[in-house]
């Protein structure tokens, strides 16, 4: 029997369905493919054809209150960045719909196939060693370009780790760079290296991108561990540490609210791992 809820659940998808639509054929594309839902169903997009080539439609819809500020220009924004393969946006219209406020992008699209159809990866990624190398050098250069952007600053990491783990950790960041914000596997491409979705991105504690990867890898530790040599310079720092931690804490509270409870285990075993170590 359907519930209440998956028919409210139902109805919001179509509507995001019909948005997609209406905002293609403003940008003068025609849908060509399945769309795809993103977080908690706040995003939709697919790809749409012109008479200019193929290009990415991307749907978001926020109260008022949030439609504005740095995840709400974070795509467009991004084509600041130099040096890192994405999708460039090259045309953006909003409009309000009661009682959300809707953003349209459509963007370039990148070769390749997205690696994980999940943020945690369950499988082993379609990422040869020339990925590999890629990511780190993309990485690199994505760390060193100046943004007055902000991922995530020093007041959120201090209070997280003191909720979290009292007085075990000192919650003082040393050095900042830039950062994606939310790198997992759902928002990476193969074979050929492309990174998606930069509504998060800004300045964050060094190795926070790393961080965030290693975590998303727990799933898959044959991974995990060649996530962990590639950026092992970056990941057993001090910061790298602060950085996993908070990682770990934006993952178990996303738990606490529904998502992927089975990498509970798995993210607590590691804070204690890293707890550990600095006790040392």
């Amino acid at each position: 029997m359907t519930t209440a809820q998956e028919l409210a659940g139902q109805r919001h998808r179509d509507h995001m369905r019909n948005l997609l639509v209406q905002a293609a054929e403003g940008f003068g594309l025609a849908l060509v493919g399945e769309p795809v839902f993103g977080w908690r169903d706040r995003t939709i997009g697919a790809p749409g054809r012109g008479p200019h080539g193929d290009l990415w439609v991307r749907v978001t819809t926020e109260f008022p209150a949030w439609a504005s500020g740095r995840t709400w220009t974070g795509n467009s924004d991004a084509d600041a960045i130099s040096g890192v393969p994405r999708p460039e946006v090259v045309e953006v219209t909003e409009w309000d719909d009661p009682p959300r406020r809707v953003r349209a992008e459509a963007a370039t699209l990148l070769p390749g196939d997205i690696l994980s159809t999940t943020r945690f990866l369950h499988g082993r990624p379609e990422a040869g060693e020339l990925w590999w190398s890629d990511l780190r050098d993309a990485f690199d250069r994505l760390a060193e370009q100046d943004t007055d952007r902000v991922a995530v600053d020093q007041e959120t990491i201090t209070r997280r780790l003191l909720v979290f783990f009292g007085d075990a950790i000192d919650p003082t960041v040393t050095r900042w760079t830039t950062a994606h914000g939310d790198l997992h596997w759902n928002n990476l491409l193969g074979p050929d290296l492309g990174v998606l979705d930069w509504e998060l991105w800004g300045s964050g504690p060094a190795g926070l991108d790393a961080a965030t990867l290693y975590c998303h890898s727990l799933t898959h530790p044959e991974t995990a561990e060649r996530v962990r040599r590639a950026f092992a310079d970056l990941l057993d720092t001090p910061d790298g540490v602060r950085a996993q931690l908070f990682v770990i804490t934006r993952l178990l509270l996303r738990i606490e609210r529904g998502d992927d409870p089975a990498t509970a285990p798995l993210l607590h075993r590691k804070a204690r791992e890293l707890l550990d170590d600095q006790s040392r």
